[in-house]
């Protein structure tokens, strides 16, 4: 039986490229940050790949690298600023939009505080999150990309949303 064939690098930033970066925007929630870091992950990848031997999940060693290029840019971020990370172009542009005050601004509200409380978690339990809830990895992949195993990427993910939850109902009530 045939070893299978490697695909050809290209092939790989043309599979996962749009979603590595959705990835790294959701990380970082700026649009100029996560193209420097997608750039900047696929430049490690491609250094790397000659190297890489026997069966490899592409998809988890990829977000494996964009995941440690956002940590390096969000600490980069907080030594440049000293403050917490604004909020991504989307949310400003939605407050200005025209219509009636009441419509969408409670949403819009409720958005910018899950989004805060999401930038709080560790970042181990926000990777894990991003990664399966809106990236749709399986725990597997989770576990593969964060160098862990399948049950603590399931905890992470877990805790996370607990976290979530919990924070988010204080918020509510108060």
């Amino acid at each position: 039986m045939a070893a299978p064939t490697r695909p050809e690098f290209t092939e790989l930033v043309a599979r996962f490229g749009r979603e590595l970066y959705v990835f790294l925007w959701r990380m970082l929630s700026n649009e100029q940050d996560a193209e420097d870091c997608l750039q900047e992950a696929f430049l490690r990848a491609y250094r790397a790949y000659p190297r890489m031997q026997g069966e490899v999940n592409f998809r988890a060693w990829l977000y494996r690298i964009a995941g440690n290029t956002a940590r390096t840019q969000l600490k980069r971020r907080l030594r440049r600023d000293g403050r917490e990370t604004d909020l991504p172009d989307e949310e400003s542009a939605a407050s200005h939009r025209s219509g009636p005050a009441d419509d969408g601004l409670e949403l819009r509200e409720r958005l910018v505080a899950v989004r805060a409380a999401v930038r709080g978690l560790p970042f181990k339990q926000q990777q894990s999150l991003i990664l399966r809830k809106y990236q749709g990895l399986s725990y597997a992949e989770i576990g593969a990309a964060l160098d862990c195993s399948s049950e603590s990427a399931r905890a992470n993910v877990y805790q996370a949303l607990r976290r979530l939850r919990s924070e988010l109902a204080v918020e509510r009530q108060e």
